[in-house]
């Protein structure tokens, strides 16, 4: 297929490439076929693609504008896909909803559990920490303390049976609460920008074909802030205002509470239920800050009101903090 190219040397057979592209699983602009990611270009869905017995590892990367929870920027998440090769190229794909590049890794991780989902730099923080964690000597807890432990450890894996339910309630959380601190002007100065990016790339386009010198100019111009705004998911759309956010966090919602009715005790309400939370909790009792869940969860309640934009934590600190702590701003830790 002339229109797909690879990305490195390998490459597939001109009558797989089309049967395995016509057939891929698509999330946004990219692609999850049998034989081969497909990845977008700057313009185009699916332009590229790599096999994956080319692909080294595959993991989402996002930028966060502080104006997504301070209200005083323009932009909120910027989630992208990173594919790195064997051959050391990588390439990376700006998604408009994070959720799915988080639907697309999912694919990835059912269909090819060899694929490294994480980027270097992560692995080796998450090596560094568990070995700190290993060599660190906690204090004594009581008998209480450890069967509050094993309490906790089974609800956190009866959580991971079902990723999709609490990523959805993570992911719904962050959107509302983005939506909620984001000054609803700059969404519409965001589609005045487009609209005139618009006019002034057809205005280009008329000036070309009338051999009316900068009219190439006036049609980059318009084209780069069309793209620019229309991917940084900041528009007024469908389902980028304060109603449909707001039905998406109480759907996920519930659809944890009907998960849990099959759980007799669990030790969260259903809004902050999370292996993140639960794990949070588990570290809580184990440096002996609490005894009981009930008490664990009013101590991480604490800390995570301590923790905001002046205080630095390590990446997976981090990530931690994002999966939960927008889950508690939304519901105000109640």
């Amino acid at each position: 297929m002339a229109y797909t190219k690879p990305l490195g040397q390998e490459r597939l057979a001109e009558d797989v490439l089309k049967t395995d592209k016509a057939r891929c699983r698509k999330y946004g602009p990219c692609g999850v076929g049998e034989q081969a990611l497909y990845l977008n270009s700057f313009y185009l869905d699916r332009r590229y693609y790599v096999p994956f017995s080319a692909v080294a590892r595959v993991f989402k990367r996002v930028a966060m504008s502080r104006g997504g929870f301070t209200g005083k920027g323009v932009f909120a998440t910027l989630p992208y896909l990173v594919v790195s090769c064997k051959d050391g190229s990588e390439k990376q794909c700006l998604f408009k909803h994070e959720e799915q590049v988080d639907e697309m890794l999912s694919d990835i991780r059912r269909h090819h559990p060899d694929i490294r989902l994480q980027s270097a730099a992560v692995e080796e923080k998450m090596r560094r920490k568990a070995a700190e964690e290993a060599a660190r000597v906690r204090p004594v807890i009581g008998e209480k303390a450890e069967a509050q432990v094993r309490k906790l450890q089974k609800a956190r894996a009866y959580l991971e049976e079902r990723p999709a339910l609490y990523e959805a309630l993570s992911r719904s959380a962050r959107a509302k609460r983005v939506n909620e601190r984001s000054n609803p002007a700059y969404r519409w100065a965001a589609l005045a920008i487009v609209l005139l990016g618009a006019l002034t790339g057809l205005y280009g386009l008329w000036a070309v074909m009338s051999g009316v010198d900068g009219g190439l100019y006036f049609t980059l111009f318009g084209l780069a802030a069309v793209f620019l705004f229309a991917g940084a998911n900041v528009l007024p759309t469908g389902k980028n205002n304060r109603a449909y956010v707001d039905r998406r966090w109480r759907e996920s919602c519930e659809a944890m509470e009907r998960r849990l009715r099959g759980y007799a005790g669990f030790p969260l309400p259903a809004r902050y239920a999370h292996p993140v939370t639960l794990t949070r909790m588990i570290r809580i009792i184990e440096d002996a800050r609490a005894v009981t869940s009930e008490e664990a969860f009013e101590v991480l309640k604490e800390d995570l009101k301590r923790l905001n934009a002046s205080v630095q934590v390590d990446q997976e600190e981090y990530d931690e903090i994002m999966a939960v702590k927008p889950m508690f701003l939304v519901e105000g830790y109640q």
